[in-house]
């Protein structure tokens, strides 16, 4: 086990859905968002990309810290051989609800965790959406509320896009920003329990 001071836990998103989900667990992160540009990174692989993107937003927090623990995340939604994030507009959100109703697609999120020590584990948990096979009337009318358009794979399984999901595969949490359990074993990993941040 760790025997030095407990480190800060850090979370490099501004992801206010990845902070509730800690905080529910019981760890309450600072906050520090990387600002880094995902549009350097043009992978088509949803596993390599999201694990790079994650990698790349805890690497450009880590420096600012003497003693923490960091984690960067990201999540993409594949689905037909493509590869999702944040929808562009609404007429884009649109567009991918109507190719998504009715389809399985896998939502990927990348973990990148940094010990203070500078190991870095790098994980990918990957959950299966079977998205309801909902008209355009409710498509339009929950793009129009504008939760879709802040999230990857135009939904929030923790909002009201839960509606529009008849079932999920695999960890729940990880479709709403980050695993739990994978943290946990994550945070194991490196000397550490999830309780040592309670």
């Amino acid at each position: 086990m760790v025997t030095s001071a407990r480190p800060q836990f850090v979370l490099a998103s501004a992801s206010k859905a990845r902070r509730q989900l800690l905080g529910g667990a019981g760890i309450h992160p600072f906050v520090c968002p990387s600002h880094f540009d995902e549009d350097q990174v043009q992978v088509t692989d949803p596993a390599t990309y999201v694990t790079t993107l994650a990698r790349c937003k805890a690497n450009a927090v880590v420096p600012q810290f003497a003693n923490a623990l960091v984690l960067g995340c990201d999540s993409a939604l594949a689905l037909g051989g493509q590869v999702y994030g944040k929808p562009a507009d609404k007429t884009d959100a649109i567009a991918r609800w109507q190719t998504m109703r009715g389809q399985m697609g896998e939502l990927y999120t990348g973990h990148s965790l940094i010990a203070p020590n500078g190991l870095t584990l790098v994980r990918c948990a990957v959950t299966r959406v079977y998205f309801a096979d909902v008209d355009d009337d409710m498509i339009t009318a929950y793009v129009n509320s504008g939760e879709p358009l802040a999230c990857a794979g135009a939904f929030a399984i923790d909002g009201k896009g839960g509606l529009l999901v008849d079932k999920l595969e695999g960890c729940h949490t990880n479709v709403i920003g980050l695993s739990l359990p994978l943290l946990r074993v994550m945070l194991e990993e490196l000397g550490y329990r999830v309780t040592d941040f309670w």
